[in-house]
């Protein structure tokens, strides 16, 4: 074979190396890809239980803005007060 022949195929085995090398390792490699994927789909997840949970306060806030009932039921279940004239009764299972 020609010199200018064994040059062309040491280059080219040598490039193949370097891509086999970029593809198992470093940023990039087929590793560090799915490892972002990974990371990508926590993300997702998160997002979508926080998105969730926004839009049950987002509902909370416009029943609190629109009325007093959900006012008066917030302050009955989480400071136990009652109104004028009401008797409060605690009724205990036994």
């Amino acid at each position: 074979m020609k010199r200018s022949h064994w040059i062309c195929c040491a280059l080219l085995i040598c490039a193949s190396v370097w891509l086999q090398g970029r593809l198992w390792a470093g940023e990039g490699s087929l590793a560090h890809v799915d490892a972002l994927s990974q990371r990508v789909a926590l993300k997702v997840e998160t997002n979508e239980s926080r998105y969730q949970r926004n839009r049950v306060l987002v509902a909370e806030i416009q029943d609190l803005k629109n009325g007093l009932a959900a006012v008066e039921e917030l302050a009955r279940s989480e400071f136990g007060l009652i109104r004028d004239g009401e008797t409060f009764f605690l009724i205990i299972d036994e």
